[in-house]
């Protein structure tokens, strides 16, 4: 069964692939009247789902008819998206931050399922199983080259 964040997740992708790449303003009370939420579960969506590592920038308008605005990246039209993407990949990545960075890239076709697949494997906790317990300062190493390796 879906959770509301799910379905508002769903909702807001289906603008955005409606626009055709353009950029999305929404007003998040709207938002959450018409699914009958609290504006803090908009944010939520936004900040969970619609991060850098998902793909997306979001910008936001407070004030009288604010808005948010969600963008999403396309590394053809922006270059700076690889480094946008190594800023955002600390020196610790936790397996669920890694997962969610692979599955964004596949959904921008920047990668296909077997890519996906090799990515998480090279990043899974079994593989990174280590007696100082730096698995995600690996992580992170093995996805910034990895990501440099697509990107350039």
């Amino acid at each position: 069964m879906a959770t509301i964040s799910d379905v508002i997740e769903s909702f807001l992708k289906e603008l955005i692939r409606q626009s055709q790449g353009q950029a999305v303003e929404i007003q998040r009370n709207e938002i959450a009247k018409h699914f009958d939420c609290a504006p803090s579960q908009i944010n939520y969506v936004l900040t969970t789902r619609f991060s850098v590592q998902h793909g997306y920038t979001i910008e936001s308008q407070r004030g009288g008819g604010g808005y948010i605005k969600i963008m999403r990246l396309r590394p053809e039209r922006n270059p700076s998206v690889h480094q946008i993407l190594m800023e955002e990949i600390r020196d610790n990545v936790t397996k669920t931050q890694a997962m969610r960075l692979i599955r964004a890239l596949q959904e921008q076709n920047l990668i296909n399922d077997r890519e996906a697949r090799l990515m998480r494997a090279a990043t899974s906790d079994v593989v990174l199983a280590s007696p100082l317990n730096n698995r995600d300062y690996m992580r992170s190493r093995i996805l910034k080259a990895m990501l440099s390796a697509l990107i350039h």
